[in-house]
């Protein structure tokens, strides 16, 4: 069975709005293998708006910024992007669709399906896959800021009771950043 990872950048604070703070060289190379690993990304509106047509276009035009350029290539190679909307009237790019309704049952047949990892990110999907009980490991890269205002991680999650994670690596990276990994 595949599995579902929520992975995420964020500040000591807590904040996961990348207009607030840029993730260093070391941790685009450490999401950048996490990505190559996966072959779906499942997304909300919000998020796939900040993520394309940002990578595929960094990905056709290398900025010149071996970690970014590295990162937009493998964002590009994934094979299925998923994005939950109700707003959303067209996405870009053939390997992209819209879910509209039944997001579970949506995720329970994609990790049933042949592949690798399934990458989620951003505050308000992965809350509700957090909410029902569907994923299975967590990433957060920590970096060494306050932010002191923004998104917060988990913004509005509902859970039935409480989430237990085991800590299962960390990666300390030169900046002073950490990278947590954790399975349910």
């Amino acid at each position: 069975m595949r599995k579902l990872i929520f992975a995420i950048n964020i500040s000591l604070d807590g904040c996961c709005d990348h207009t607030k703070f840029n993730p260093v060289e070391e941790t685009m190379e450490y999401f950048t293998q996490l990505t190559r690993d996966a072959d779906t990304f499942v997304y909300g509106r919000i998020t796939y708006e900040l993520m394309v047509p940002y990578w595929p276009d960094i990905a056709k035009n290398h900025s010149g910024n071996k970690a970014a350029d590295d990162y937009a290539d493998a964002f590009a190679a994934i094979n299925k992007i998923i994005v939950c909307s109700r707003t959303l009237e067209r996405v870009e790019g053939k390997n992209t669709s819209i879910v509209r309704t039944n997001l579970k049952d949506e995720i329970l047949k994609l990790k049933q399906e042949q592949g690798g990892n399934i990458l989620t990110g951003g505050v308000e999907i992965p809350s509700l896959l957090i909410g029902l009980g569907l994923v299975d490991e967590y990433i957060f890269g920590v970096h060494p800021v306050v932010v002191g205002g923004g998104r917060r991680v988990c913004e509005g999650i509902n859970l039935q009771e409480l989430l237990q994670l085991k800590l299962v690596e960390t990666k300390v990276f030169k900046s002073g950043g950490v990278a947590l990994r954790y399975l349910k």
